[in-house]
């Protein structure tokens, strides 16, 4: 009798092991820079949830916010805080972050990830780290100008523009038709200059003026600020473009029909949706071709956010198995529709309307650019560009001021 006793109590506890292991499974832990309560926090949510299901891991899925992110992952990851997963930015990850992340190229290969990868993101995820893949984007963004095609319509502008020329001659039937033809904020403003000097002499010569104070020597400078000069006194930029603070402008004169372009992200549709309504029809074109230029629409700020895996993470595996998750199929293409966002599964075809438009621009891209093609560099020059180029945008200086007033202010 003892026997079987002893017998059944074995049994008892072999079986409370199996299923305790089943159950508890892995942990894996993953801060996001996402809200629980924005459109991304919820796939997220609904992603890990499923991936719980499948293989009886468990998923701590932590909502930083922007703030969080930026201000607490690096001390908490030198604290040695148990960290798998993280996302932000693909540059801020593989640049600022980069000693902290794994190298999952064998990771990618076991999963065939690129089969149904978007070939220019993992191309610029791979060159942001230095040539090795670290990092796998979602969430992709590009960086254009976005525009009202109905007001283009109406004004008679029968294609977007490619060129600079093409840009002026539709800024005149637009301003002709009763309508601002370009507008921006403070926020985004300086994107403009940023693109104009780049079409002419590449973000690398963009970098070498504002890191080296080269205003005066570099003649695109010049250039790019009698392009602007000539916006504003033609009456083609917004009359509270040098002033107005973001989102005045995106969510008055733009979103209200207003004004017709606006150099933005693709993540602006989703902004400005409760303003502009389901009917408000998007177009989008890369920044035109400069006469004389190194780069033309084939060249633009694009990019994504990233996810990737902690170098001190013990669950390695299991994490890339929820990247993929996160990444493919029918999560990949939730968090498009979503967040009216641009879809990275290759196979998820199906763009939200809004960003229909958008679809041409990303997929002519062959050079990118960072963040503003390098004109916000050098941090401690960006506030003195930025009050000058509004001032030239406003009317308020002339050009060669411009150029005076920052060649001063880098000294």
């Amino acid at each position: 009798m003892k026997k079987i006793i002893a017998m059944l109590l074995l049994a008892a506890l072999l079986l409370t092991g199996v299923s305790g292991a089943f159950a508890e499974g892995k942990t894996i832990v993953y801060w996001t820079m996402w809200e629980s309560t924005e459109p991304q926090g919820k796939v997220l949510k609904e992603a890990a949830q499923a991936y719980e299901a499948e293989t009886g891991n468990k998923v701590d899925l932590q909502f930083k916010g922007r703030t969080g992110m930026r201000e607490g992952l690096q001390p908490a990851l030198d604290a040695g805080t148990i960290i798998d997963i993280f996302d932000e930015d693909m540059d801020r990850v593989n640049v600022s972050w980069i000693d902290y992340i794994l190298d999952i190229e064998d990771l990618a290969k076991a999963a065939n990830y690129e089969e149904t990868a978007n070939a220019g993101l993992i191309g610029a995820a791979r060159q942001v780290a230095g040539g090795t893949l670290k990092s796998i984007p979602y969430q992709p963004f590009v960086f254009a100008f976005f525009y009202n095609a109905d007001i283009f319509e109406e004004a008679g502008v029968e294609a977007p523009p490619a060129t600079w020329a093409e840009l002026l001659d539709a800024c005149e039937k637009i301003k002709n038709a009763g309508y601002v033809p370009i507008t921006s904020d403070d926020a985004y403003i300086m994107t403009n200059l940023g693109y104009h000097m780049a079409r002419l002499i590449g973000e690398e010569g963009v970098r070498r003026v504002v890191d080296n104070g080269e205003w005066a020597e570099e003649p695109a400078v010049l250039e790019a600020a009698k392009a602007y000069a000539d916006l504003a006194a033609k009456g083609y930029l917004s009359p509270t473009i040098g002033s107005s603070v973001w989102p005045t402008n995106q969510n008055g004169e733009f979103a209200m029909g207003e004004s017709a372009i606006y150099l933005n992200g693709s993540w602006l549709p989703n902004e400005v949706k409760e303003m502009t309504g389901p009917d408000y029809n998007w177009g989008c074109f890369s920044y035109p071709a400069v006469e004389g230029g190194v780069h033309g629409p084939e060249a633009a700020n694009f990019g994504s956010q990233v996810l990737a895996i902690n170098k001190s993470s013990q669950v390695a595996p299991e994490a890339f198995d929820l990247i993929v998750k996160i990444t493919k199929g029918e999560f990949d293409a939730k968090l498009s529709i979503e967040s009216v966002g641009i879809p990275v599964d290759s196979t998820n075809i199906e763009w939200p309307a809004m960003l229909a438009s958008a679809k041409d621009v990303m997929n002519q891209l062959s050079v990118r650019y960072s963040w503003a093609a390098g004109i916000e560099n050098n941090v401690n020059m960006t506030p003195y560009i930025k009050q000058a180029f509004q001032q030239l945008c406003g009317g308020q200086i002339t050009p060669e001021q411009f150029v005076d007033t920052l060649e001063t202010a880098s000294n």
